[in-house]
């Protein structure tokens, strides 16, 4: 059987932005809600999904905006889609999928937790999660766990992860931590751009492993100076 792992706050979002505006007969809104019902409606329609679950941000903040203060919250967020999480919990579990609203850990964290408690049981031939966020290609296992980016139906298995960042699945935390991530609020370090993280992790896979003296870095990105010096001020941070 295949699992399917659904982030339900990037679902819920992407069916605001893209829905009309709707209401319903008490004047709440629903049009996440619907939109959010309509693309899962889809997807359980195809005949190989058969073993579904489907994690939210219940509160949008978690145990990482406490380490780091400029890390994602809530901010900004419109009203009319906060207001529809607990409605689309409610419609997600009456469609008969798994729900976990998350509150002090992250919607990530119950579908990589899910991921790779699943990836290792034999009944399971493959774990589909399905979002496009970069911090969950790190749960990338050669063709046993993949990404799917259901509105541009791309998989990207173990090879494409390596092909689009130049790096191994472990080391995407610490690519992002490099690169920066503007989506979690992640600033990254200054001058590290993606060609230049990607040739010094395939060496050394963790920050924490590269050598302070880039003349150990083999190849050198060029700059390679520059960047051990930025990464060296900003070790307290990445």
């Amino acid at each position: 059987m295949k699992i399917h792992l659904l982030d339900g706050t990037y679902e819920l979002f992407r069916a605001h932005f893209a829905m009309p505006p709707m209401n319903s007969p008490d004047g709440r809104p629903v049009a996440a809600v619907r939109g959010l019902m309509q693309s899962f409606l889809a997807l359980l329609r195809e005949d190989d999904v058969t073993h579904v679950a489907c994690a939210f941000d219940h509160v949008i903040e978690s145990f990482r905006n406490q380490m780091f203060d400029g890390y994602k919250t809530g901010e900004g967020t419109p009203e009319e889609l906060l207001s529809q999480f607990e409605l689309a919990e409610r419609a997600v579990t009456a469609m008969g999928i798994v729900v976990w609203p998350m509150t002090e850990f992250e919607a990530d964290d119950a579908i990589a937790t899910a991921a790779a408690r699943w990836a290792e049981d034999d009944r399971v031939s493959q774990v589909i999660i399905c979002s496009p966020d970069k911090d969950l290609c790190q749960m990338v296992s050669g063709q046993d766990v993949v990404c799917l980016d259901r509105r541009k139906k791309i998989v990207t298995d173990e090879n494409g992860v390596i092909e689009k960042f130049g790096v191994l699945p472990t080391s995407i935390p610490d690519y992002l931590a490099l690169v920066g991530d503007a989506a979690d609020g992640i600033p990254g370090v200054a001058r590290w751009g993606a060609k230049g993280t990607s040739t010094v992790l395939s060496q050394f896979s963790h920050v924490e492993d590269i050598p302070a003296d880039p003349a150990a870095w083999n190849p050198a990105p060029r700059g390679a100076k520059g960047l051990a010096e930025n990464l060296s001020a900003a070790q307290d941070e990445v």
